[in-house]
């Protein structure tokens, strides 16, 4: 399959910080068609969509942007309250993003990471966004709060589900650790860490990834550039998505709920039978508490890493979904 043939790679500047991204060519030419976003997740860049996107050109013209953070995209050095990489700041950039390209309403859909992103862009932009998809994740609140939604399948000499969440998901408290304590760690042989994480979760190693995509994963993420603390840039800035996840976001996130504020549109909820989410927790019905719209559920047989592992089948639904 051919790498990305008929989309174009681009960095726009918005609101003073570059955005690296890919849309589909002949943008103009195809005003025709409704815009379909994808945001990717960690360790990725929006190169993870590379399958689903040649599945789906001519149906919709696609954005795929490097999240603040991440791949060629800004890696500015986060603040005290990790504000610059909550899901909100992010959010607002990919819809900058939007507005440069002269986008109104789209659909969305956020694997990991730009699920979250997804997640706080559907409540803060409701009119923006048409239908939603969000991919392997249930909201970080229920997850961070061991709100399983159901009895989850753990097994050994511990039987305590947080425990079992913890072991999996220990990156969520490990990259949460004051700077540079992470990017000290994690810099000290980034491409294992990268590939022990490409290939966890229920993903059963690196096979499914085509060799272009691993190439650019390492180059983004083993990029040796240190920002002006002296730190690698992209672990900082990896690790600062974490720690907003971890503080501002979970805030944010609070604040919605205490207000009631729900997702407005209809919301697909996606996930793999291989990983922590299948085995830990309920997404169709966390996400249901979190919606005012119509939440539909496909399980699919994939660990976490889903549009890599079955892009056939993630780009069927998504074609079926987002009409």
């Amino acid at each position: 399959m051919a790498w990305f043939n008929d989309f174009e790679r681009q960095t726009r500047t918005v609101a003073g910080l570059p955005v690296c991204f890919r849309q589909t060519t002949d943008w103009a030419a195809q005003a025709h068609l409704p815009v379909l976003v994808l945001l990717h997740g960690f360790p990725q860049t929006h190169v993870m969509w590379h399958r689903v996107a040649q599945n789906l050109r001519g149906r919709y013209r696609l954005v795929m942007p490097d999240l603040r953070g991440y791949g060629d995209s800004s890696h500015a050095v986060g603040d005290a309250m990790h504000q610059h990489y909550s899901k909100r700041a992010m959010a607002q950039e990919v819809v900058g993003l939007l507005d440069a390209l002269g986008v109104g309403d789209f659909f969305l859909c956020g694997h990991d990471r730009g699920g979250r992103v997804a997640h706080r862009l559907a409540l803060d932009h409701a009119q923006r966004v048409k239908k939603l998809c969000i991919i392997d994740i249930a909201p970080t609140l229920d997850m961070y709060s061991g709100n399983w939604g159901k009895t989850p399948q753990v097994s050994g000499p511990v039987a305590d589900p947080y425990f079992a969440f913890a072991q999996a998901y220990y990156h969520w408290f490990h990259l949460t650790q004051p700077a540079p304590l992470p990017e000290f760690m994690i810099g000290g042989n980034p491409k294992a860490y990268l590939h022990a994480k490409l290939g966890g979760w229920g993903s059963q190693g690196l096979d499914y990834i085509e060799p272009e995509a691993l190439a650019e994963y390492e180059r983004a993420f083993c990029n040796p550039m240190l920002n002006d603390k002296g730190w690698h840039a992209a672990i900082h800035s990896a690790a600062e998505d974490y720690r907003a996840s971890a503080g501002i976001d979970l805030q944010h996130d609070a604040d919605s709920r205490q207000r009631g504020d729900k997702i407005a549109c209809d919301t697909l909820v996606i996930w793999g039978d291989r990983g922590v989410v299948n085995r830990m927790f309920k997404p169709v019905e966390l996400w249901q508490a979190q919606c005012a719209g119509q939440v539909a559920g496909q399980l699919m047989s994939a660990g976490h890493f889903i549009p890599e592992e079955r892009p056939q089948a993630t780009s069927d639904a998504l074609a079926q979904w987002m009409v």
